[in-house]
C-alpha cells in the first residue's frame, strides 16, 4: 500500500483512504488494483517476454480499460526495469530530473517498488509517493515530479498515455528542489 512522506515535515501518511484523501488534495489520482489478480508465476518477475507483457494486459484489461474510459487515455504498455535492464543507471539518471508533461503520468504497479517525488501545494512541498504491487498514480499534467525506483530497484508497471507516442518530459529548474534534498 502506497506511503507518503512530506518532504518539510518528514511526516508520514499511511493507509488508503489517508493516502487518497491527501493525494486528491494535491490534485494527483490515486487507486489500489487488486495485486492478487497478477498469476502466480508473474509475481516478482522483473524480466519479462512479450507474452508475459501481454499477459499482465490481460489480467488487468478491466481496470485499464475503466481508468482509460474516465481519464481520455488511448495507449498503454508495461515497462519493467530491474539489475537487469542495460543502463539502469543511466536510465534511471534520465527519469531523476524534476520535470513536467503535457500529459497526466499515469503508473499501474504489477510488481516491485518505485517513488515518485511530487511538488504539491505550496504550504506542503515536495512530498515522495512510496509505491507497491496494486497502486495506481496519475500525477497530472504540468505537475512538477520526477520516478525513481526504491533501494530493491524493481519495478514493472503499466504506463497509460493520452498521446499514441509516450510522454515527453520537460525539465523543471527548481531551486527549492535542491534545498528539500538537503
Amino acid at each position: 500500500m502506497a506511503e507518503i512522506r512530506i518532504r518539510n515535515t518528514d511526516e508520514r501518511i499511511s493507509g488508503e483512504e489517508n493516502v487518497r484523501a491527501f493525494l486528491e488534495k494535491q490534485e494527483v489520482l490515486y487507486e489500489h488494483w487488486n495485486p492478487a489478480k497478477l498469476p502466480a508465476e508473474l509475481d516478482n518477475k522483473f524480466v519479462l517476454s512479450d507474452e508475459d507483457k501481454e499477459l499482465i494486459l490481460s489480467t488487468y484489461s478491466d481496470e485499464i480499460n475503466d481508468l482509460a474510459a474516465r481519464r481520455g487515455y488511448h495507449t498503454w504498455d508495461i515497462v519493467a526495469l530491474s539489475d537487469a535492464t542495460p543502463n539502469l543507471d543511466e536510465v534511471l539518471r534520465k527519469f531523476e530530473q524534476v520535470h513536467t508533461h503535457t500529459e497526466d503520468e499515469v503508473r499501474a504497479i504489477t510488481a516491485g517498488r518505485g517513488i515518485f517525488i511530487i511538488k504539491g501545494a505550496d504550504e506542503v512541498g515536495y512530498f515522495d509517493v512510496e509505491l507497491e504491487a496494486g497502486d495506481v498514480i496519475s500525477v497530472p499534467e504540468y505537475k512538477p515530479h520526477f520516478f525513481t525506483l526504491m533501494d530493491n530497484r524493481q519495478i514493472v508497471a503499466v504506463r497509460l498515455f493520452i498521446e499514441k507516442e509516450g510522454w515527453i518530459a520537460h525539465p523543471f529548474e527548481d531551486p527549492t528542489f535542491q534545498k528539500a534534498q538537503a
